[in-house]
């Protein structure tokens, strides 16, 4: 689609848009529309989306006292539009006031209409004007004001309250509406090594505190641009992605199941001890995306990796062995292998912990999923410790932060299976601020991380 006088990226931001209220998510949205693009085009629609909608809660109590009779009168493109007008106008200073107006009117006016596009303009120009005392109106319930400020679902915020209280939850979406910073993990190169080539491409970089081998990159970083991605001697994985497979402690040449495996993280992970790692997922386009990754970091379709590849050693600035990961497509609820040492599931769930990568999907959730989620999650549990040999390790993990999906299926799980046992791992595997009476339990608002839970399980019969 092409609208004269508009950008093509504020056409996508449209159709980005469009497609997410008919059921897609942000992600797949976001690189279908966002392919023919350039670079910094891509870069631009970036900023704007997952700002945006971090904002949302926040911009639609400033935009609903700016409208008669409130947004839900309105069509959900012009609610759209003039949520992206008002990001663009208050959140990016690189967007000249009059360009954020002018073509967010100019591509309302050829979607929804020249009444529209009127309404746009007045309520734009209104808060262009009142940018210096924009508040959204006051509630004396804190949790609604929190939840406002927040921009987060009221009744998902109350339940955090409840959890940890006002200030607690406060720091919760304080880092939710944070850009989630890019980490690396080396592969085949030692930590130092991709710190060098790095600073050579005139990339800043920090360390992580809780996994001190990965790589924290400095804000700006075109990371496919690097020399170091091109090359397949990186790939991305949050400290708490990290952490999971730390946690597992799994032995020396071990053969694992990693049943939900895409995008294949973790499975790169485990296979730095691993002797194999059969990689299952059910989705086959999962499975495509996961096996072009292992593809760039020189892994041929099979799973054997290129000779002379491997990732560094855990907590040395050694290069480890090559890895060994086998590919295959099944559901986790009915795999079919035979059994092996370790099984890795790394469940589908709601995904609080990763709201702030995952903006879209605090405004998708419903309370109901709570329920959903659990009946899968159990039904894998149940499937996956069939597949446990006698001695070996069950891993369950989720990146929620809800009870319903983290300790409340393990608990489950244990009462009807006496010869599973919680089995924390050894001492300094993983910093001890991130366990909890054995468990795995990672926080944003505590570690500066995505979030994460986990239960190492032994099967002792």
């Amino acid at each position: 689609m092409k609208i004269s006088g508009v950008t093509d990226a504020r056409i996508a931001i449209a159709q980005i848009l469009s497609d997410m209220r008919q059921g897609d998510l942000l992600d797949a949205a976001f690189e279908r529309r966002a392919k023919p693009l350039d670079a910094r085009d891509r870069r631009w629609l970036h900023e704007l989306l997952w700002g945006m909608l971090r904002r949302r809660g926040w911009l639609d109590a400033i935009l609903a006292s700016r409208v008669t009779g409130g947004l839900a009168k309105l069509d959900a493109d012009v609610v759209d539009s003039l949520r992206a007008g008002s990001y663009q106008l208050l959140f990016m200073g690189s967007v000249p006031a009059y360009a954020a107006i002018a073509q967010t009117v100019e591509l309302t006016k050829r979607r929804d209409g020249i009444g529209a596009s009127k309404l746009v303009n007045a309520v734009l120009r209104r808060v262009d004007r009142e940018r210096e005392t924009l508040e959204p109106p006051r509630t004396p319930d804190p949790i609604e004001m929190l939840a406002t400020h927040g921009s987060h679902p009221q009744w998902v915020v109350a339940r955090w309250v409840e959890r940890w209280g006002l200030d607690e939850a406060e720091q919760l979406l304080d880092a939710n509406n944070d850009e989630a910073p890019i980490t690396v993990r080396p592969f085949g190169v030692s930590r130092d090594q991709l710190d060098t080539m790095l600073a050579v491409s005139g990339v800043e970089t920090s360390a992580v505190p809780l996994v001190p081998d990965s790589i924290r990159l400095g804000t700006g970083v075109a990371l496919t641009e690097l020399d170091a991605f091109q090359q397949g001697l990186l790939y991305v994985q949050d400290p708490a992605a990290t952490l999971v497979t730390r946690y597992a402690d799994i032995p020396e040449g071990a053969v694992v199941a990693d049943l939900c495996a895409a995008p294949g993280g973790k499975a790169l992970e485990l296979a730095r001890r691993a002797s194999v790692v059969i990689a299952v997922d059910r989705s086959m386009a999962r499975t495509e995306r996961m096996l072009l990754g292992f593809a760039r970091l020189g892994m041929p379709r099979q799973g054997m990796p290129r000779e002379g590849l491997g990732g560094s050693a855990v907590g040395t600035d050694a290069v480890d062995r090559t890895p060994h990961i086998v590919a295959m497509i099944a559901d986790a609820s009915i795999p079919a292998i035979a059994p092996v040492d370790v099984v890795l599931i790394d469940v589908p769930c709601t995904g609080t912990g990763t709201f702030r990568r995952h903006p879209d999907a605090r405004w998708r959730l419903r309370i109901s999923d709570f329920a959903v989620m659990a009946a899968t999650q159990r039904a894998i549990l149940r499937a996956a410790a069939r597949l446990v040999k006698p001695g070996g390790l069950l891993i369950y993990s989720t990146c929620s932060l809800e009870l319903e999906e983290n300790d409340e299926p393990v608990q489950h799980f244990l009462a009807a299976h006496p010869n599973f046992v919680l089995e924390p791992p050894a001492d300094g595997v993983v910093p001890d601020t991130v366990l909890d009476q054995g468990l795995l339990r990672v926080l944003p608002q505590r570690h500066g991380t995505d979030g994460a839970f986990a239960a190492r399980l032994r099967r002792v019969d």
